[in-house]
């Protein structure tokens, strides 16, 4: 049973230096290059000897993969991250995906079909995959598939899911941190508070991390 009550490190005194490593390092991790020198140059930091010089690589193929050209970021990210697709075959059918759905939104249906026969048949023999690709084929069935059940594959959202998990795993593969320390720091948060919600409020609502904030 947890019995502190969080209120007592109200007044507890934070650490500049580890604000500003906490900001520093999601500015790094989301390869806000430039940011990143100018909060280093403004707060007087030192670089860190640690200080990744791959940023101005990973950047593009974030990008290419949130804007849909999912085929440009597989090729950077073969040329950067060597092998990394073909061992994480999740991410590489993700991305195979990506490029699937931009010929289907535009209406190039026959190149879509024929991309699908040569890419993403193969991972059919994976029992995994499958109701995936049934759920991405079955978009060449609907005249607009934004309205179609599986419209959640055209959104953004799922476009930024797959970037990040791109840029997590690059991240991952060249031995750096995969989430930078704001996101773990909000993770042990969630759970610290989920457990003293659950002390509270045993049968109340689940605790949910955008109210407290918008509280």
């Amino acid at each position: 049973m947890m019995d502190l009550d969080p209120r007592q490190y109200e007044q507890s005194a934070i650490n500049d230096c580890d604000v500003r490593n906490i900001v520093l390092s999601y500015l790094v991790h989301n390869c806000f290059k430039e940011t990143a020198e100018s909060f280093i140059t403004s707060t007087g930091m030192k670089q860190p000897a640690d200080y990744p010089v791959d940023m101005d690589k990973r950047k593009p193929i974030f990008h290419f993969a949130l804007e849909g050209n999912a085929l440009k970021a597989i090729e950077l990210t073969e040329q950067l991250a060597q092998n990394l697709l073909e061992e994480n075959k999740d991410l590489h059918f993700d991305l195979l995906s990506l490029h699937f759905v931009e010929l289907v939104c535009s209406k190039k249906c026959t190149e879509a079909l024929e991309f699908a026969q040569n890419k993403l048949t193969p991972f059919g023999k994976v029992h995994k995959y499958v109701e995936k690709l049934e759920d991405f084929m079955a978009l060449l069935a609907y005249e607009e598939p934004e309205k179609s059940p599986m419209f959640h594959l055209l959104k953004q959202d799922h476009r930024q899911h797959v970037a990040d998990s791109l840029n997590r795993a690059i991240l991952a593969h060249t031995n750096q941190p995969s989430y930078s320390a704001m996101e773990r720091l909000i993770q042990q948060t969630t759970v610290v508070r989920q457990c003293l919600h659950q002390e509270v409020c045993k049968e109340g609502t689940q605790f949910s991390l955008e109210a407290f904030l918008n509280s």
